[in-house]
Protein backbone atom coordinates (compact mmCIF):
# COMPACT_ATOMS: atom_id res chain seq x y z
CA UNK A 1 0.00 0.00 0.00
CA UNK A 2 1.14 3.30 -0.87
CA UNK A 3 2.28 5.98 1.61
CA UNK A 4 0.61 9.09 0.55
CA UNK A 5 1.98 13.10 1.75
CA UNK A 6 0.51 16.07 1.43
CA UNK A 7 0.65 16.32 -2.57
CA UNK A 8 0.79 19.99 -2.89
CA UNK A 9 4.20 19.90 -0.43
CA UNK A 10 5.23 17.31 -2.26
CA UNK A 11 5.11 18.83 -5.52
CA UNK A 12 6.26 22.31 -4.41
CA UNK A 13 9.38 21.24 -2.81
CA UNK A 14 9.83 18.89 -6.04
CA UNK A 15 9.72 21.90 -8.36
CA UNK A 16 11.52 23.90 -6.28
CA UNK A 17 14.45 21.42 -6.27
CA UNK A 18 14.27 20.77 -9.98
CA UNK A 19 14.74 24.57 -10.28
CA UNK A 20 17.52 24.61 -8.22
CA UNK A 21 19.48 22.07 -9.73
CA UNK A 22 18.64 23.66 -13.45
CA UNK A 23 20.14 26.98 -11.76
CA UNK A 24 23.32 25.14 -10.57
CA UNK A 25 26.82 25.96 -11.82
CA UNK A 26 27.08 22.28 -12.44
CA UNK A 27 23.74 21.86 -14.62
CA UNK A 28 25.09 21.97 -18.12
CA UNK A 29 28.03 19.78 -17.49
CA UNK A 30 25.71 17.05 -15.47
CA UNK A 31 22.77 17.40 -18.47
CA UNK A 32 26.48 17.16 -21.20
CA UNK A 33 27.77 14.29 -19.31
CA UNK A 34 24.63 12.29 -18.99
CA UNK A 35 23.62 12.29 -22.69
CA UNK A 36 27.48 11.65 -23.22
CA UNK A 37 26.51 7.84 -21.12
CA UNK A 38 23.94 7.11 -24.01
CA UNK A 39 26.10 4.66 -25.44
CA UNK A 40 25.47 2.62 -22.20
CA UNK A 41 21.98 3.17 -21.44
CA UNK A 42 21.36 0.84 -23.46
CA UNK A 43 19.19 -2.69 -21.65
CA UNK A 44 17.16 -4.88 -23.05
CA UNK A 45 14.12 -4.17 -21.68
CA UNK A 46 13.39 -0.49 -20.04
CA UNK A 47 13.77 1.81 -23.25
CA UNK A 48 12.80 -1.17 -26.01
CA UNK A 49 9.52 -1.23 -24.64
CA UNK A 50 9.17 2.37 -26.18
CA UNK A 51 7.53 1.79 -29.61
CA UNK A 52 9.75 3.23 -32.24
CA UNK A 53 12.31 4.02 -29.55
CA UNK A 54 15.11 5.94 -31.15
CA UNK A 55 18.15 7.05 -28.43
CA UNK A 56 18.86 10.19 -30.42
CA UNK A 57 15.26 11.86 -30.71
CA UNK A 58 14.39 9.87 -27.01
CA UNK A 59 17.06 10.62 -24.83
CA UNK A 60 16.87 14.20 -24.41
CA UNK A 61 12.81 14.14 -23.46
CA UNK A 62 14.06 10.79 -21.05
CA UNK A 63 16.24 12.80 -19.43
CA UNK A 64 13.65 15.26 -18.45
CA UNK A 65 11.04 12.60 -16.99
CA UNK A 66 14.41 11.52 -15.26
CA UNK A 67 15.13 14.63 -13.67
CA UNK A 68 11.58 15.01 -12.59
CA UNK A 69 11.27 11.32 -11.03
CA UNK A 70 14.49 12.26 -9.09
CA UNK A 71 13.34 15.71 -7.42
CA UNK A 72 9.92 13.95 -6.65
CA UNK A 73 12.03 11.35 -4.85
CA UNK A 74 13.77 13.79 -2.94
CA UNK A 75 11.05 15.95 -1.89
CA UNK A 76 9.45 12.73 -0.60
CA UNK A 77 12.72 11.57 1.09
CA UNK A 78 13.44 15.04 2.83
CA UNK A 79 9.33 14.95 3.74
CA UNK A 80 9.05 11.84 5.20
CA UNK A 81 11.86 12.15 7.34
CA UNK A 82 14.10 10.18 5.38
CA UNK A 83 11.79 7.38 4.71
CA UNK A 84 13.57 5.42 1.99
CA UNK A 85 10.39 3.04 1.95
CA UNK A 86 8.20 5.64 -0.15
CA UNK A 87 10.91 8.03 -1.60
CA UNK A 88 11.25 4.91 -3.88
CA UNK A 89 8.48 5.72 -5.60
CA UNK A 90 7.07 3.53 -8.71
CA UNK A 91 8.89 4.59 -11.98
CA UNK A 92 7.97 2.84 -15.83
CA UNK A 93 10.50 1.06 -16.74
CA UNK A 94 11.56 3.66 -19.72
CA UNK A 95 12.30 6.39 -17.13
CA UNK A 96 13.91 4.07 -14.15
CA UNK A 97 16.27 2.96 -17.01
CA UNK A 98 17.31 6.57 -17.61
CA UNK A 99 17.20 7.47 -13.60
CA UNK A 100 20.11 4.80 -13.47
CA UNK A 101 22.58 6.87 -16.45
CA UNK A 102 21.48 9.55 -14.48
CA UNK A 103 23.06 8.83 -11.04
CA UNK A 104 25.86 6.98 -13.12
CA UNK A 105 27.28 10.75 -13.34
CA UNK A 106 27.85 10.03 -8.91
CA UNK A 107 30.42 13.39 -8.97
CA UNK A 108 28.60 16.00 -10.00
CA UNK A 109 25.19 14.29 -8.75
CA UNK A 110 27.27 14.46 -5.06
CA UNK A 111 28.17 17.77 -5.14
CA UNK A 112 24.80 19.01 -6.73
CA UNK A 113 23.65 17.07 -3.69
CA UNK A 114 25.92 18.71 -1.14
CA UNK A 115 25.28 22.49 -2.84
CA UNK A 116 21.72 21.97 -2.49
CA UNK A 117 21.35 20.23 0.49
CA UNK A 118 18.98 17.12 -0.90
CA UNK A 119 19.93 13.64 -1.26
CA UNK A 120 18.30 11.97 -4.18
CA UNK A 121 17.85 8.26 -2.79
CA UNK A 122 17.55 5.34 -5.21
CA UNK A 123 18.13 2.22 -3.88
CA UNK A 124 16.84 -1.03 -6.24
CA UNK A 125 16.44 -3.18 -3.22
CA UNK A 126 13.33 -1.14 -2.59
CA UNK A 127 12.44 -1.01 -6.24
CA UNK A 128 8.85 -2.43 -7.16
CA UNK A 129 8.03 -2.12 -10.94
CA UNK A 130 4.06 -2.16 -10.60
CA UNK A 131 3.77 1.38 -11.91
CA UNK A 132 0.13 1.98 -13.06
CA UNK A 133 -1.84 5.26 -13.97
CA UNK A 134 -3.28 7.29 -11.27
CA UNK A 135 -1.16 5.77 -8.78
CA UNK A 136 0.69 8.51 -6.33
CA UNK A 137 4.04 9.39 -7.97
CA UNK A 138 1.39 10.39 -10.93
CA UNK A 139 -0.32 12.30 -8.16
CA UNK A 140 2.89 14.02 -6.63
CA UNK A 141 3.86 14.98 -10.70
CA UNK A 142 0.35 16.94 -11.20
CA UNK A 143 1.21 18.63 -8.06
CA UNK A 144 4.61 19.79 -9.37
CA UNK A 145 3.13 21.83 -12.07
CA UNK A 146 4.56 19.93 -15.04
CA UNK A 147 1.60 19.20 -17.06
CA UNK A 148 0.90 15.35 -18.07
CA UNK A 149 3.22 13.45 -18.36
CA UNK A 150 4.44 11.91 -22.01
CA UNK A 151 2.55 8.86 -22.21
CA UNK A 152 5.34 7.72 -24.76
CA UNK A 153 6.86 7.22 -21.66
CA UNK A 154 5.15 6.63 -18.91
CA UNK A 155 3.73 3.41 -19.73
CA UNK A 156 1.64 1.37 -17.50
CA UNK A 157 3.25 -1.80 -16.21
CA UNK A 158 0.90 -3.99 -17.50
CA UNK A 159 1.45 -2.42 -20.94
CA UNK A 160 5.43 -2.62 -20.51
CA UNK A 161 5.12 -6.12 -19.50
CA UNK A 162 3.27 -7.08 -22.40
CA UNK A 163 5.83 -5.00 -24.65
CA UNK A 164 8.79 -7.19 -22.93
CA UNK A 165 7.20 -10.85 -23.55
CA UNK A 166 7.14 -9.63 -27.32
CA UNK A 167 10.67 -8.27 -27.53
CA UNK A 168 11.90 -11.23 -25.72
CA UNK A 169 10.16 -13.59 -28.04
CA UNK A 170 11.91 -11.60 -31.15
CA UNK A 171 15.26 -11.68 -29.07
CA UNK A 172 14.80 -15.31 -28.69
CA UNK A 173 15.07 -15.59 -32.18
CA UNK A 174 18.71 -14.43 -32.58
CA UNK A 175 20.04 -16.40 -29.24
CA UNK A 176 19.31 -14.00 -26.33
CA UNK A 177 17.10 -15.22 -23.42
CA UNK A 178 16.17 -14.00 -20.09
CA UNK A 179 15.60 -10.75 -20.95
CA UNK A 180 19.25 -10.33 -22.44
CA UNK A 181 20.84 -11.33 -19.15
CA UNK A 182 22.41 -14.54 -21.66
CA UNK A 183 23.08 -15.58 -24.72
CA UNK A 184 24.10 -19.08 -26.88
CA UNK A 185 26.45 -16.82 -29.28
CA UNK A 186 29.64 -18.54 -29.85
CA UNK A 187 31.89 -15.60 -30.96
CA UNK A 188 34.43 -17.89 -31.91
CA UNK A 189 32.51 -19.33 -34.75
CA UNK A 190 30.75 -15.95 -35.99
CA UNK A 191 34.30 -14.40 -35.89
CA UNK A 192 36.57 -17.35 -37.55
CA UNK A 193 39.29 -14.66 -38.36
CA UNK A 194 39.53 -13.64 -34.61
CA UNK A 195 42.77 -14.32 -32.80
CA UNK A 196 42.53 -17.02 -30.41
CA UNK A 197 42.98 -16.19 -26.89
CA UNK A 198 44.89 -18.73 -24.14
CA UNK A 199 42.64 -20.47 -21.53
CA UNK A 200 43.24 -18.69 -18.14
Amino acid sequence: METTLDPAAVGTRAAEILSQMQDHDLWERFTTSSMKYSPCWATYTGMPSISRFNLDSDGQPLLVEAMRALALKAAVFELSGGDEQIAELLLPLPVDDMVHAVLAQHTVMSWIERDLGVLFPHDTDLEDFTYTRGCVTDVYYAAAGWGEQPQRYWLDSRETNRRIAHLNELYGTVGITAGGRSHDIDFDTVFTDAPKLAAV
